[in-house]
């Protein structure tokens, strides 16, 4: 059987990939996860979900290798993991009553084959108010998450509308994963 690396200290993304009911190891890839904004954002991330996958291959060259990150973007700004509350607080406001995308991109690196998609999902919250986004900041749950919220957590009850897949919006589209890695198991 071929052994499974998912790229990725997420534990969201852990959560997801046992859904697939497929026995998987958990290496972290310790590179840059900077990328240029000037450049297109969906190869930008599939470009970052290379090289985390890249990153642990190269020590696992016979096994088959999951990179995946994602990000969030309002327009033409895109939202990281928030540095403080004050970021967090300017994220979710302008998130509120607005729509947005989220992308995730994968990369399966496995012998001398490489496959890498993405998965891109809109989000429309409804309006949120001071309140609200205080108290939801308290939870300290969008601290370490792009965009400054969990669609799986607390922030479910924002959410008025989602296009897409949403398990994209988690943080890896599980769906076409599985259907991608059918061919190498």
């Amino acid at each position: 059987m071929t052994k499974i690396i998912l790229a990725s200290k997420s534990p969201r993304r852990r959560e997801l990939m046992e859904l697939l009911h497929i026995p998987f190891d958990v290496i972290v890839s310790d590179i840059d996860e900077q990328i240029d904004p000037q450049n297109d954002l969906v190869k930008e991330i599939e470009k970052l979900s290379y090289r985390k996958a890249e990153a642990v291959f190269k020590d696992h060259p016979d096994a088959l290798v999951i990179g995946s990150d994602t990000i969030v973007k309002i327009g033409n700004d895109i939202l990281g993991k928030p540095k403080d509350i004050e970021q967090a607080e300017a994220m979710l406001k302008e998130l509120s009553d607005n729509t947005h995308e989220v992308v995730t991109g994968v990369s399966i690196l496995y012998k001398d084959q490489t496959e890498t998609f993405s998965s891109v999902a809109k989000v429309t919250f409804y309006p949120l108010d001071e309140k609200e986004i205080s108290e939801y900041i308290a939870t300290n749950e969008p601290m370490d998450k792009a965009g400054s919220y969990a669609i799986q957590g607390d922030a479910a009850k924002f959410i008025r509308s989602i296009e897409g897949d949403y398990y994209t919006i988690v943080g890896l589209p599980i769906a076409e994963l599985y259907h991608r890695l059918k061919k190498y198991l």
